[in-house]
């Protein structure tokens, strides 16, 4: 039987993880099997009793799930951080939104701007366009996603403009980043790791771990749009 290791990640690293699957199971022998979704969702499953080996979660995320002890605190790791930025369709001119101002600009004069409704990116960005006075103007307007990537939007002709986590950004074809919103306006998000304490596959899933907070995997992270922290 092939052995694998189940993991229940944030969308913001599923092209790292996708990225180093082949890889790392020719390393260990191990096959990842990983599904991907907000962590917003992944905690809903996990309250309905879906379980896992790895969880990787935004960092609130995974540290509320070791305070419930669902989650071994030893076995922690942080992975990655990523910035919230802006998408436009391949093609298209390139917005300056490096002041607040020409961000605030360029979201108003967007036909339609894309963004999730669950997520950390999309809960920072209902909370921007609330604290700089845009809210009706561009939820009257906007195209939400319940979840997933909201550049997909761009390409089905729903958005000129699209918002999310540079890292989920970089998963769509079709689309070209314009660039993070500007840094003043955000905490980058930080997404860790750590592996459930019912796991049947303890020793792989540490073994999992390692390998994602290892030097040998921070190509594949930069690469999807993260930054290692420093």
């Amino acid at each position: 039987m092939e052995n694998s290791v189940r993991v229940l990640s944030t969308l913001a690293l599923a092209g790292a993880i996708r990225a180093l699957g082949e890889s790392y199971q020719a390393k260990s022998g191990t096959r990842i099997d990983a599904d991907f979704a907000p962590t917003v969702r992944l905690l809903e499953r996990l309250r309905q009793g879906e379980t896992a080996d790895v969880l990787i979660l935004t960092d609130e995320g995974l540290a509320g799930l070791i305070a419930a002890g669902s989650v071994v605190a030893q076995s922690r790791v942080d992975l990655a951080r990523s910035w919230v930025g802006l998408a436009v369709k391949a093609g298209a001119p390139h917005p300056d939104i490096s002041t607040e101002a020409n961000l605030r600009a360029t979201l108003l004069a967007a036909r339609s701007v894309a963004y999730s409704r669950l997520g950390a990116s999309g809960i920072f960005f209902a909370q921007l366009i609330a604290k700089t006075g845009i809210e009706k103007e561009i939820n009257a307007r906007a195209s939400i996603s319940p979840m997933g990537f909201t550049a997909e939007r761009i390409v089905s002709g729903e958005a000129d403009v699209a918002i999310q986590q540079l890292s989920e950004l970089k998963q769509v074809k079709g689309v070209e980043i314009v660039g993070a919103l500007p840094h003043h306006l955000q905490t980058p998000a930080v997404f860790s790791a750590g592996t459930m304490t019912d796991s049947k596959n303890a020793a792989a899933s540490g073994l999992l771990l390692k390998f994602l907070a290892s030097p040998e995997a921070t190509p594949a992270l930069i690469e999807s749009g993260l930054e290692r922290l420093a």
